[in-house]
């Protein structure tokens, strides 16, 4: 996989950046969700994404999330290394590590114009 492009770049710092203002509620994870998904096609940006995924969890003190998180980012790098990762999966604990996922539509269109990845959506 290419250097990932500067739009994508730009929208995953955003997402993280959102999640770190958005406080303790839910809302800070749905920006991590949509921070992962962004992030999964590139080995360094998807650990980075588990790894603020993580920093939440712990920060939350949820155990569950915190674990799920660890086993997450030790087959974050490889699976974007070697393309094996699910598509539009939202990276959390609570949902299968191998399940594809239907892609935001925003997310998709971002993919679509920054590189024209044909994985936006689940096989």
């Amino acid at each position: 996989m290419p250097k990932m492009p500067h739009g994508v770049r730009v929208a995953l710092d955003a997402e993280l950046a959102a999640a770190r203002a958005a406080g303790p509620g839910t809302r800070g994870w749905a920006h991590l969700e949509r921070a992962h998904i962004l992030s999964q096609p590139w080995a360094w940006p998807h650990v980075r994404a588990h790894g603020a995924m993580l920093a939440r969890a712990v920060r939350t003190r949820d155990p569950r999330e915190a674990v799920g998180q660890l086993v997450r980012l030790a087959v974050a790098a490889p699976g974007s290394a070697t393309g094996r990762y699910p598509v539009g999966n939202t990276g959390r604990a609570n949902v299968s590590m191998s399940a594809p996922m239907s892609t935001p539509a925003d997310l998709a269109d971002l993919f679509a114009a920054a590189v024209g990845l044909a994985r936006t959506r689940p096989r």
